[in-house]
């Protein structure tokens, strides 16, 4: 098994930044997709931002197009995720996962175990 542990997060007025990390006790494949997905109480975990462990490509929500920014740190396996003007609608728990595609928030690899997530506060 291969732990997550997110970091980061807190909260901001709109129109802010803030910056979340991931960390990965364990190398993923090439091949996954690793990224970050979020939840509110009573909601569906969704999909925010994606990035191919080999090769680097990246996947947004059409929702965070534009103004979050995925990135990794392969020597560390890390996932950062950058996150600017942030909207009252970006408050959520956010969590990393790591999938074979981009259904892994709903679909993760359970040999990457979920962290606790960290939460996010955008006040307006």
């Amino acid at each position: 098994q291969v732990q997550l542990a997110e970091s980061g997060g807190g909260s901001v007025q709109a129109g802010g930044s803030l910056s979340l990390s991931c960390a990965a006790d364990g190398r993923p494949y090439s091949s996954h997709v690793m990224g970050w997905c979020r939840q509110g109480p009573g909601n569906k975990r969704e999909f925010v931002a994606g990035i191919r462990w080999g090769g680097g490509r990246t996947y947004y929500a059409d929702s965070v197009k534009g103004r979050f920014i995925i990135s990794k740190d392969s020597a560390n396996y890390r996932v950062l995720l950058q996150m600017n003007n942030l909207k009252p609608e970006d408050t959520d728990t956010y969590y990393c996962a790591v999938g074979t595609d981009l259904g892994f928030c709903q679909y993760p690899l359970r040999s990457f175990t979920w962290g606790q997530g960290t939460q996010v506060t955008v006040s307006s």
